[in-house]
């Protein structure tokens, strides 16, 4: 399958993660209008090729010099984030494609940038599952409005996620390191060539 396709398919993922994320917020009256942290700064990993190539292909659409500024933040992150860990310190660094507190890559961020904040829950195809209570602020509307509240279902999206990474991958899958890194780490390793 073409790299066009497999994007086309995961923006179209995207769009749907945006659409859970959207119904459990309203029903929540969650917003991050003038929130007064940053999620930007959180310590996420990521876990995927495809979503790391399909961050690259808008990070090289940039213009040269916001493309070198966000490298050369990416390149400071990462030292500042090592430098933290081996204090045994969780990093609290702002992400190197925050501008002035917002996302210059808003529509080629990753998973975890786009259904942070919410309750949301991780269903395993085992049995069982793993909820998660969502950001200070979510955390904040729960305790205040009790009672039942909605959690965004992650598990539908990771199952897409995963078939598009085996479509991205296509005889690569399962032969490739495993992805396990920052927004930063992955602007310092470049675009992935699998």
């Amino acid at each position: 399958m073409s790299r066009a396709t497999v994007f086309r398919k995961l923006e179209a993922l995207y769009r749907d993660m945006q659409t859970a994320y959207d119904e459990v917020s309203g029903a929540m009256g969650h917003t991050c209008d003038d929130c007064a942290r940053n999620c930007c700064v959180s310590y996420f990993q990521h876990h995927t090729y495809v979503e790391w190539a399909f961050f690259w292909t808008g990070l090289k659409s940039l213009p040269q010099a916001d493309r070198e500024a966000v490298e050369s933040a990416a390149a400071t992150a990462v030292s500042q984030a090592r430098a933290a860990l081996a204090q045994g310190l969780e990093p609290r660094i702002m992400c190197p494609v925050n501008v002035d507190g917002r996302c210059s890559m808003y529509r080629h961020r990753l998973m975890i940038c786009r259904l942070h904040g919410v309750p949301n829950v991780v269903r395993s195809p085992r049995g069982g599952a793993q909820t998660f209570p969502g950001c200070w602020l979510s955390q904040e509307i729960t305790a205040r409005i009790g009672g039942q509240i909605p959690h965004l279902d992650r598990t539908p999206f990771y199952v897409r996620l995963a078939t598009l990474e085996r479509e991205f991958l296509g005889s690569k899958t399962g032969k490739l390191p495993k992805v396990d890194a920052t927004l930063a780490e992955l602007i310092v390793a470049g675009e992935p060539r699998p």
